[in-house]
């Protein structure tokens, strides 16, 4: 289990873009806002005990030493694009290339 030693704020500009504002502990965090909790149900167990903040969601990692925060309407707007982005459709061989196959491993 890593150690999570940077933590980032997202948020969203006047202009609409994102902000990024990474913090080398937690101190200004809890300075700036209330905590409320804490995570105890992560399933990447670093973040467990990770402090839990009124208008941010999160914690969540990013990478392997990064602990990631939204603000509500970042978040809102990232899972709307997630949801959008369709996967790739994968190739499948024709029927006929998995029988011919089949058959030559039962002639064996």
């Amino acid at each position: 289990m890593s150690k999570k030693d940077t933590y980032r704020v997202v948020a969203r500009g006047g202009d609409g873009s994102l902000q990024i504002r990474d913090y080398p502990s937690i101190n200004p965090l809890l300075d700036s806002h209330e905590q409320i909790g804490i995570d105890d149900c992560s399933t990447d167990l670093a973040l467990r005990g990770m402090p839990i903040f009124r208008g941010l969601i999160g914690p969540m990692p990013e990478g392997k030493n990064i602990v990631r925060y939204e603000t509500p309407e970042v978040f809102e707007m990232l899972t709307k694009e997630w949801g959008i982005t369709k996967p790739k459709k994968r190739r499948r061989r024709a029927r006929s290339v998995e029988q011919e196959a089949d058959a030559e491993v039962v002639a064996s």
